[in-house]
């Protein structure tokens, strides 16, 4: 629980690169992941009678929504290739494999045939897009977060950890104002013609972007100075513990953020009948403000700790929950305030996460160690949440959904306060 001595504070390992560099290309995949994913579901609503039967628009979004969901059940094995690939080749390997499968399944959705002239296999087509995706984002986050807290002066762990969901976000909100953007430019019949194809032509060429920038970064330092090659199972038992702390803590964040960051935008069209543009400006405002929030919320866990930054970014929001939920309407405000209010509060454990499941794992299995059980937490929760959500609507009405959300935040608020201290931790074994 006690904070780290002084002389372990004053150990860094920063690449012999510049550190603008480094955050740079690191963020740019990260926030390719989170674009990939945001446009998707904010642009599910066009290209779903496109590429599924056109005859029912509600099993089309519901396939649509499906693929996404299969999408994240590829997330726990690209955590383990590219986990092990990580921890055993090096993390900069591992973060150029990934951004590049990624940018291929941006391209392979940018040119999926549609049901018309393809039948079934548009859908196949988009499938094994959302496949490569999966892999490649099930080991793109915990090798980014590993690269970065390495990187990090331990005393500011947690201020150059919020770049993960700074590039994220950031990511999603890039996503958001395309939408916007193309929504004024293009007429309705033109952006479910081909128009959303646009965004994700536009994600194929940032990847190759992402490509060159990484492939010119150095390796981290406490990768190269590891005593040994990893040990992967006895190592992976002797952190089992870990291993489900990430998973109770990752559940109820991750079905939260996914609520109120991205599917905001659908269910705010669909259920409240805003219109598309202003339900789009709400989110990406939204999120705007939560990207500033950030860094504050890691310097704050710089100072105060990792747990109580955990505590309050899992157990505020489910106070507000409820009452926020009732303000959603039709209006531009609807959206935003309570968008805002629970995103910005939620930044306390969002900026803080990939500091703490790094400080949990020993070098030699410090990605892998995460990217497993964190791929899981979100395959199960989150890529199941706008199925569900979608599905829970449309049967038994809002209520239900939200009484699951508030659930899984609980169990995440609890494993927060089962957490030990780890400010400040030496990451060199």
């Amino acid at each position: 629980m006690n904070d780290v001595t002084e002389r372990e504070v004053a150990t860094t390992s920063v690449p012999p690169r510049s550190t603008k560099q480094m955050l740079v290309a690191s963020g740019m995949g990260n926030a390719l992941e989170w674009y990939d994913w945001g446009i998707y579901s904010s642009f599910a609503i066009y290209f779903a009678t496109e590429v599924f039967n056109p005859g029912d628009k509600v099993a089309s979004l519901l396939g649509a929504m499906a693929v996404f969901a299969v999408g994240f059940v590829a997330r726990p094995v690209g955590g383990w290739i590219f986990g092990w690939m990580a921890d055993h080749l090096g993390r900069r390997l591992s973060m150029i494999t990934t951004v590049g499968l990624a940018s291929l399944g941006s391209l392979l959705i940018a040119v999926v045939p549609t049901h018309a002239t393809a039948g079934i296999w548009a859908a196949l087509i988009l499938l094994v897009a959302r496949l490569m995706q999966g892999l490649a984002h099930g080991g793109e986050m915990p090798t980014a977060q590993t690269y970065i807290a390495e990187a990090a002066p331990p005393q500011r762990r947690g201020l150059w950890s919020s770049l993960i969901y700074v590039s994220g976000t950031s990511g999603i909100v890039i996503g958001l104002i395309m939408g916007v953007v193309l929504d004024a430019l293009l007429p309705a019949q033109i952006m479910a013609a081909w128009g959303w194809r646009i965004p994700f032509a536009i994600g194929a060429v940032l990847g190759v972007c992402t490509l060159i920038a990484r492939s010119r970064l150095d390796e981290t330092e406490t990768f190269q100075k590891a005593a040994d090659k990893p040990r992967m199972w006895p190592e992976i038992r002797r952190n089992w513990r870990s291993a489900l702390q990430v998973i109770l803590l990752g559940v109820g964040g991750t079905v939260c953020y996914y609520v109120w960051s991205v599917s905001a935008v659908q269910q705010a069209v669909l259920i409240h009948g805003m219109a598309q543009g202003t339900a789009l400006l709400a989110s990406v405002l939204a999120n705007v403000l939560l990207i500033i929030s950030l860094p504050f919320w890691g310097k704050f866990s710089d100072r105060f700790g990792r747990r109580p930054a955990m505590i309050i970014g899992h157990g505020v929001p489910i106070l507000l929950y409820i009452p926020l939920e009732s303000v959603l309407g039709s209006s531009f405000w609807s959206l935003f305030i309570p968008a805002s209010i629970i995103l910005v509060t939620m930044g306390s454990v969002l900026s803080t996460t990939p500091a703490v499941f790094a400080e949990m794992f020993p070098t030699r299995v410090r990605t892998i160690g995460v990217a497993v059980p964190y791929s899981i937490s979100v395959a199960l929760f989150g890529g199941t949440a706008p199925y569900l959500q979608a599905w829970m609507n449309s049967e038994f009405g809002e209520i239900p959904f939200i009484v699951y959300v508030m659930v899984l935040m609980v169990i995440s608020t609890v494993a927060s306060f089962k957490l030990i201290e780890t400010r400040g931790k030496v990451l060199t074994d």
